[in-house]
């Protein structure tokens, strides 16, 4: 397998339950602007939405979107725990924590992101993301350490990553304590770490 990796982009949540999964995976870097991959190659002919992740299979189909890579990835290892198992209504309520980090807060984040965004949106986007954050703030408090209780799952992966973004864009965490503690103790993890410094985000 391979996976197509911008760092610090959402596909730092596949990258991350990679390593937690244990499998072994070949990483290219893409250029999102230009859209070369490291080896320079067209990036969109190997993803043709020209977007980070793309997972290319052994059997050579390519895999995107972040939700469907991270639970692809954690069935490939049902030992380590990383989904709960298909047809349980904690696999639901996992993918209703993939639906929700999708669209409402990583949707919002990719307009603080882009400079073509007018003042007025970004702020209504900064505003909704608050709104959102408040809620998980109050579930961890609630139903922590983490989204799912005790267990680290791929929506941990996905939501580290997505808040993650808050130090690039001067959001303080601190307004939502419970939510910042929880990025705090998934940065801990090992394996974070191990993706982490691959992609040169720490060192």
């Amino acid at each position: 397998m391979k996976l197509y990796y911008s760092p610090g982009a959402c596909s730092l949540s596949p990258h991350i339950v990679l390593r937690e999964a244990g499998i072994q995976a070949d990483l290219e870097q893409v250029d999102l602007k230009t859209k070369r991959t490291k080896s320079n190659a067209d990036f969109t002919a190997i993803n043709p939405k020209g977007q980070v992740p793309a997972l290319v299979l052994d059997d050579g189909q390519v895999l995107t979107e972040g939700p469907a890579v991270v639970q692809y990835l954690a069935d490939r290892n049902p030992d380590a725990k990383l989904v709960p198992p298909n047809g349980t209504i904690e696999r639901y309520r996992l993918q209703e924590w993939l639906n929700f980090i999708t669209s409402e807060l990583h949707k919002s984040f990719g307009a603080l992101f882009n400079s073509e965004v007018p003042a007025d949106y970004k702020q209504f986007a900064k505003n909704l993301i608050a709104s959102r954050f408040a809620y998980v703030d109050r579930h961890l408090a609630q139903h922590g350490p983490f989204l799912m209780g005790p267990q680290f799952t791929v929506a941990d992966a996905y939501l580290f990553t997505v808040a993650n973004w808050t130090h690039f864009l001067k959001i303080d965490l601190g307004q939502w304590p419970n939510l910042k503690a929880y990025v705090e103790r998934v940065a801990a993890r090992p394996k974070v770490q191990e993706a982490l410094k691959a992609e040169r985000l720490v060192r």
